[in-house]
């Protein structure tokens, strides 16, 4: 049955403004702990409940309809009636309705009834931290989570979860950013000598996937570039300060994204052995090209992980061999002195030059009472340091040979 037919039961009386979900927490909440939080409050709850995690977005609804002569676009948002109108208005086109934003339940709801979207589906959505994956309906529509990844100027690897539901007629996608990485795709639709018009409207599903997946690799590039950077930064002369910090941090960076394509890869994979009657085998051809772009990105990722390993090794053999500069410097400095102190530890001793009867003592230090001692003492020990510092010349102890 489709989900968009005809139902006086299935338009929401809904007030015109859209409302964020009572006690949302204010947007300044990062990510992590809105996560955190909506972890814990799940905890214990009946699988198949809908809860939007702090800081919600509101939502943003967008619909592109389009066949190979025609083309509309328009967001909806706060005007959902309208856009399930234009949806069963024009049957006979492929739409794509694009969700930005989850900070709406009741909307949320509506939507998951109009379109029949199974509550524990529709709890991975909202939850927003699920591994890549695809299931199947009865009805042979489809299920799928990507990962969209970017490269911030925090160097961080920032994900967001796009969700897939497929239909006999239109793509619904989730997300709760605005922001995305699927503006080529859009383009795309929106060029009359697009071929994407002229397939059917799983291709979109694939598409959104390749989009994705071709996402990656601008992400690996800047990790690339930075781990470049990274390792000069390790025989510069002034290095950055915490600069094993860095490294320690790209690593956990690479490691995640090690994680998200691992899914993706086998995402692909199952869809590649999905029936002929759900997954035509002329999509498949596509879908086996994504699975190579696949395997590309993840050789990255484990190339970059091992190019980090090293670099920490290199970075700690590096620190050691700046260490042992330290300690030949220090060493050599001491070494010169060693002599130098016994010598004035030696006349630092007080002898009596006489005994107690006004006899002269002639073995007990002469040279104290010499015109000449001082400067002798300090030529002899002159040359016991220019004879030093000539042995460590010869032993290339002074040089970096």
């Amino acid at each position: 049955m489709n989900p968009l037919s005809s139902n006086p039961q299935a338009t929401p009386n809904r007030s015109p403004a859209l409302t964020e979900p009572a006690g949302a927490a204010p947007y300044t909440i990062t990510d992590r702990e809105a996560t955190r939080q909506a972890r814990e409050q799940q905890v214990g709850q009946r699988p198949g409940t809908l809860n939007i995690r702090p800081g919600a977005l509101k939502p943003r609804l967008f619909l592109m309809s389009y066949d190979d002569s025609t083309f509309t676009e328009q967001e909806y948002t706060d005007r959902y009636d309208e856009l399930l109108d234009e949806l069963r208005q024009h049957p006979e086109l492929k739409h794509w309705i694009d969700v930005r934003g989850y900070g709406d339940l009741p909307l949320i709801e509506q939507m998951m009834q109009d379109f029949g979207l199974h509550p524990l589906q529709m709890e991975d959505v909202l939850n927003d931290y699920q591994r890549a994956k695809i299931d199947v309906f009865d009805d042979n529509r489809l299920f799928m989570v990507s990962r969209m990844t970017d490269f911030t100027r925090d160097l961080e690897i920032d994900d967001d979860q796009l969700s897939i539901f497929t239909g006999p007629n239109y793509v619904l996608t989730f997300q709760d950013d605005y922001d995305d990485c699927l503006d080529s795709l859009r383009t795309r639709i929106r060029s009359n000598f697009s071929t994407l018009r002229r397939h059917p409207v799983l291709y979109l599903a694939y598409a959104l996937t390749d989009v994705v997946l071709d996402h990656y690799y601008p992400t690996m590039a800047a990790i690339g570039d930075y781990i470049e950077d990274l390792e000069e930064a390790i025989f510069a002369d002034k290095r950055p300060r915490r600069l094993l910090n860095r490294i320690l941090r790209i690593k956990k960076d690479v490691v995640r994204f090690r994680r998200l394509v691992y899914p993706e890869r086998d995402k692909i994979a199952e869809i590649l052995r999905l029936p002929e009657e759900i997954m035509p085998e002329t999509l498949k051809i596509f879908y086996r090209d994504a699975y190579d772009h696949a395997i590309q990105a993840l050789d990255l990722a484990e190339s970059y992980r091992d190019n980090i390993s090293s670099l920490t090794d290199l970075y700690l053999s590096d620190q050691g061999n700046r260490m042992n500069e330290v300690m030949k410097v220090l060493t050599i400095i001491s070494t010169i002195f060693i002599p130098l102190s016994f010598v004035v530890g030696l006349y630092g001793m007080n002898f009596q030059h006489v005994d107690e009867h006004g006899h002269l003592l002639p073995r007990n230090m002469p040279e104290l009472y010499s015109p000449w001692g001082y400067p002798m003492v300090l030529f002899a020990m002159g040359m016991v340091v220019a004879t030093q510092l000539f042995y460590f010349y010869r032993k290339g102890w002074l040089t970096n040979r």
